[in-house]
């Protein structure tokens, strides 16, 4: 069931009333949250129906279990156990499936989440659930299942407890965050796809230099539309609900720098990374200075294959792991100088981290490391052609790159005037959006790209 398709909104209307009806009793709200992550996970496979609730209760077990030990070695075997349960999870699903048949979607997302819960409770930086329903309902909460953003448990369960209702404002923020996400997904990512962007990567050798350039920078801006339309679309079904979700993107091409880059995009997990997997791994407290750089390259080399078992996402996470550890040996080097930028250098630096960033694109959407060669190679060429460019396609790039890069205080000032409308007129807004893109865009949607991650 894609977030964007018509079943989904009217499962999300049925969740929404069923979830404020029964809201003046914590456990009834939990178990139509509880029902509703079932329900949506039965829609991809019946058999998450027997993988799901078996692994969360064998991490809520785990939890505690944690908790209540003081033991040094049991409690490292107890998180162990936790940490090859869920990437166990993850790579039997994502690389070879146990079962004699593929399930369609990948619990990546699902294991994330469940590993904030138990690797905190072994740091004591968290504490166990204190309800069996409420921790089943954070772990495998919906809205967050194909493509996050990643959330920490610890932040999902005491929010079950609240009993203010849907305020105006929050009701109105959903609505615009999921109308805002449908026209990234359908009228931006998948146009873009659509009419440029894979049929370079699929026959590079086709196209002029000029094309293929003009379908990398088509595929960096259908990613970005892509995933951050996801997540608006989630953060906007779970606010419905009264449920916070952590911010995923904030204007990320903006970025300054590689590590500012990575401060920006995909924000939930480059955090995972950085405080459950690079913080984790050993010599960081030595005092040889290599063990930072190093540590930073394999964790983004693991960032990469997560996103699949091929060199194309080797590359790509060395790629972006030598840039980080590159920018941060530069600023001990220089005393971590706090620059003030003219606008004409900040321009320059953006421009340079994005082309950076782009390099990495290539490899990460190429299906193999020959197909990134000759992307790379007819970019080199020099061969100018517009034959394959048309003027739509070149009129959503333009509002792409402009709406990606307009000032934070128009879209806060664009949320705050939806949210002045009464509901019945935000609520036709969205119905008369949703009339717009299906004549526009069509009745079809691709399905989001992290999805199959």
């Amino acid at each position: 069931m894609l977030l964007t398709t018509a079943a989904y909104f009217s499962f999300l209307a049925a969740v929404f009333f069923a979830y404020w009806l029964a809201a003046r009793y914590r456990l009834g709200a939990l178990a139509v949250v509880l029902f509703a992550n079932y329900f949506f996970y039965a829609r991809w496979d019946l058999a998450y129906l027997a993988i799901i609730p078996a692994a969360s209760t064998c991490d809520f077990l785990i939890g505690n279990a944690l908790h209540r030990s003081s033991r040094r070695q049991l409690r490292r075997l107890l998180v162990t156990l936790s940490i090859v349960l869920n990437v166990g999870l993850i790579a039997s699903v994502k690389y070879f499936s146990v079962l004699p048949w593929v399930l369609p979607l990948a619990l990546s997302f699902y294991g994330f989440q469940s590993l904030t819960y138990t690797i905190e409770i072994y740091r004591r930086d968290a504490k166990p659930a204190e309800s069996y329903l409420a921790y089943l309902a954070s772990a495998s909460f919906f809205p967050t299942t194909i493509a996050g953003p990643i959330t920490r448990i610890s932040t999902l369960l005491p929010q079950w407890s609240k009993r203010e209702m849907l305020s105006p404002r929050d009701g109105g923020k959903a609505l615009f965050l999921i109308g805002l996400g449908l026209v990234k997904k359908l009228l931006i990512a998948d146009f873009l796809a659509e009419n440029l962007v894979n049929r370079v990567f699929d026959l590079p050798k086709l196209y002029s230099g000029a094309e293929v350039l003009a379908g990398v920078y088509g595929y960096a801006f259908q990613l970005y539309y892509d995933f951050s339309g996801y997540t608006d679309i989630a953060i906007g079904s779970a606010l419905l609900l009264g449920i916070t979700l952590p911010r995923n993107f904030n204007r990320p091409y903006a970025a300054q720098n590689i590590s500012d880059f990575w401060r920006r995009w995909h924000i939930s997990f480059s955090n995972w990374l950085r405080d459950y997997l690079y913080f984790s791994l050993p010599g960081l407290r030595s005092s040889w200075k290599i063990f930072a750089y190093l540590n930073l390259v394999i964790t983004m080399v693991i960032g990469g294959l997560w996103h699949g078992a091929g060199w194309t996402f080797v590359v790509w996470g060395a790629w972006h792991g030598i840039g980080l550890a590159t920018h941060r040996w530069w600023q001990a080097w220089h005393g971590n100088p706090k620059l003030t930028l003219t606008p004409g250098a900040r321009f320059l630096c953006g421009l340079a981290t994005f082309h950076f960033v782009l390099v990495g694109w290539v490899f990460f959407r190429a299906s193999s490391l020959s197909t990134a060669r000759d992307v790379l190679y007819q970019i080199s060429s020099g061969t100018i052609s517009f034959a394959n460019i048309t003027p739509a396609f070149v009129l959503v790039m333009v509002i792409a790159i402009g709406a990606h890069y307009v000032p934070p205080r128009w879209y806060d000032g664009g949320l705050e005037l939806y949210c002045q409308f009464p509901y019945y007129a935000q609520a036709a807004a969205i119905a008369a959006l949703a009339v717009a893109i299906r004549y526009v865009a069509g009745s079809g949607s691709a399905p989001f790209i992290y999805s199959r991650f």
